[in-house]
C-alpha cells in the first residue's frame, strides 16, 4: 500500500484515531495525541510554507539545433529569507536570459540568479521585490538527517504550469543513490507527486519545514520522485551566495565501496573505500595513488564507504578538500599502511562554452572531460560539434553531432576563438567562397567533409 492510498483510507474515517497510523511521523504522532486531526496537521504545516511557494518562468537561450534561439520553460521554488532569496534547482534557470517569478499573493516580479551547482541542481536566485515591499514570506530550512522511511511530507509547487498545489505522500527512501546523478549527494524518494514544473518546488515535513528540494519525478506520478536533502542545502547555501557557485575540487579518484553488490566484487575489510581507478593526468595518479589502493583517511579524518549509499559522502568530503593544497591520504597498499600528499585542483566548467556558426547552420561545443568524457578520451581538448539544423549546410554535408573538428579550411582548430575568426572570415568573403574542407575524428576514425554554405535556409 502507497503513502498515498493509507492517507486517503486515514481521511475517510471521520473522527478516527489517527495516531497508529501516523506513528512513522513523530511530529504527527505527537499532534494526534493531542488530538488533533491529520488534516489540521496537513493544513498547518500548508500555511507555514505555502505563501513562500513561487511560480518561476524562465527564458532560456538554446543553441542544440545549431542556431541562437530562446525558449520559455518553469519550474518552482520556495522563498527562504525576508529578503527575497529564493532555492530552486539548476536545471530550471540555466541559461537564463530572463527570470519571472509569481508568488501566491499575486505578486509578480523579475529575479536574478545569485548562484548556481550544475553537480547537485540546486540554485540561488534573488528576487526584485523592490523597497516599499517590505519582508516576504519565507519558509523555515528544517534537519533532513533526522528522516525516517514512513514520515510524511508534501511536494508543493507549480506542476505543468498550474497554479501552485500540494500533494501527500511519505519518505519512501532517506538514502536514494541514483547512478550518474549521485556524485556529492544521495536523494530523498518520495511517492509525493513530483511531476515537470514542480522542480525547485519545497518537500515539507509535518511540522512546516523544508526538508528537501523536488528535482526529479520519474513518469507522471507513478509514486517515485526526489529530493535534494535540506542537508546538502545547508552546505552549498555559503557558497552559492558568497560565490556564485561551488568551488569543486577535482582528485580524479574512481571509488569503490567495500561491498559491490554491481560488480559482485566484496572486501573483507570493514573500513575505508577503495581506489577502483585514477583519471589520467589527475592529482590522484600524479600522486601515486593506485587502483585497489584502500583509502581510511584523509587528513586524519577517518572515511569508510561500506555500500554505493556511502559514496557520495567520501567524494564530496575530498570534493570539498582547499584546491592546490597537499592534504595527506592515508591507505592500505597490499597490507601495509602508508600516507601520500595529493594535491586536488580545481574541478572548473562542468559543462563547455558554446558558440553559434550561422550560415553553417550549427553549434560547436568544446570538449569538457567530465561533460564530454567520450570525446575527451580521444582528444584533451578540442571542439565538437553539439547541435545540428535541420535541414541546414552542416546536417547536408553529412556532420554530426559528436564530431570532434580538427581542421577547418587547412587551419587546425582547437579553441571557440579559433573557428570563431574562422568562420567571421569566411561569412565576410561568402560572395567570393562557400565552401570548406572539414578534417573530423568520429568514433576514433579522420574524414574530410565538405561544407557547402551557400544556400540561405533562414530565409527559405
Amino acid at each position: 500500500m502507497t503513502g498515498r492510498s493509507l492517507i486517503l483510507m486515514m481521511l475517510a474515517a471521520v473522527g478516527a484515531s489517527v495516531a497508529p497510523a501516523v506513528a512513522g511521523d513523530r511530529s504527527a504522532a505527537i499532534a494526534a495525541a493531542e488530538g488533533l486531526d491529520f488534516r489540521q496537521i496537513v493544513q498547518q504545516a500548508k500555511a507555514e510554507v505555502f505563501p513562500a511557494v513561487i511560480y518561476i518562468r524562465v527564458v532560456q537561450e538554446a543553441t542544440e539545433q545549431g542556431k541562437k534561439a530562446s525558449q520559455q520553460i518553469s519550474g518552482s521554488g520556495v522563498i527562504i529569507s525576508p529578503r527575497g532569496e529564493a532555492l530552486t534547482n539548476w536545471h530550471v534557470v540555466d541559461k537564463a536570459i530572463s527570470v519571472r517569478c509569481l508568488m501566491s499573493d499575486g505578486r509578480a516580479m523579475t529575479a536574478t540568479v545569485v548562484g548556481s551547482d550544475q553537480d547537485t541542481d540546486l540554485a540561488l536566485i534573488q528576487l526584485d521585490a523592490g523597497e516599499d515591499a517590505g519582508p516576504l514570506p519565507f519558509a523555515e530550512i528544517g534537519d533532513s538527517t533526522g528522516l525516517s522511511e514512513g514520515d510524511f511530507v508534501m511536494a508543493m509547487g507549480a506542476p505543468f504550469g498550474l497554479n501552485r498545489s500540494v500533494s501527500i505522500g511519505i519518505i519512501s527512501c532517506t538514502r536514494r543513490f541514483l547512478t550518474g546523478v549521485s556524485e556529492y549527494s544521495l536523494w530523498l524518494q518520495t511517492d509525493a507527486a513530483i511531476n515537470p514544473g514542480n522542480s525547485g518546488g519545497p518537500l515539507v515535513n509535518t511540522r512546516g519545514q523544508v526538508i528537501g528540494l523536488n528535482a526529479r519525478g520519474i513518469g507522471y506520478a507513478e509514486g517515485m520522485g526526489f529530493a535534494i536533502p535540506a542537508e546538502t542545502i545547508e552546505i552549498l547555501l555559503p557558497q552559492l551566495r558568497e560565490r556564485g557557485d561551488v568551488p569543486w575540487s577535482w582528485t580524479g579518484l574512481q571509488l569503490q565501496p567495500l561491498r559491490d553488490f554491481d560488480r559482485d566484487i566484496y572486501f573483507d575489510e570493514t573500513e575505508g573505500v577503495v581506489v577502483a581507478e585514477t583519471d589520467p593526468e589527475s592529482p590522484a595518479r600524479r600522486a601515486g595513488i593506485e587502483a585497489r589502493d584502500r583509502i581510511v583517511a584523509v587528513n586524519g579524518q577517518p572515511v569508510t564507504a561500506s555500500t554505493e549509499e556511502d559514496l557520495p559522502l567520501v567524494r564530496r568530503a575530498l570534493a570539498l578538500l582547499p584546491m592546490d593544497e597537499a592534504a595527506a591520504v592515508r591507505l592500505v597498499r597490499d597490507g601495509e599502511a602508508v600516507t601520500f600528499e595529493l594535491t586536488p585542483r580545481a574541478k572548473g566548467r562542468v559543462e563547455g562554452e558554446e558558440l553559434v556558426c550561422e550560415r553553417w547552420d550549427l553549434t560547436f561545443k568544446t570538449i569538457n572531460q567530465f561533460d564530454n568524457p567520450n570525446l575527451y578520451f580521444h582528444r584533451k581538448k578540442g571542439v565538437f560539434v553539439y547541435g545540428l539544423k535541420y535541414p541546414g549546410n552542416a546536417s547536408s554535408s553529412g556532420l554530426r553531432e559528436g564530431d570532434i573538428v580538427l581542421k577547418i579550411d587547412g587551419k587546425a582548430v582547437e579553441t571557440l576563438p579559433q573557428v570563431q575568426a574562422i568562420h567571421k572570415d569566411a561569412i565576410d568573403n561568402i560572395d567570393t567562397r562557400h565552401r570548406l574542407v572539414l578534417v573530423v575524428l568520429r568514433n576514433g576514425l579522420m574524414r574530410q567533409l565538405v561544407l557547402d554554405y551557400q544556400r540561405d535556409y533562414e530565409r527559405e
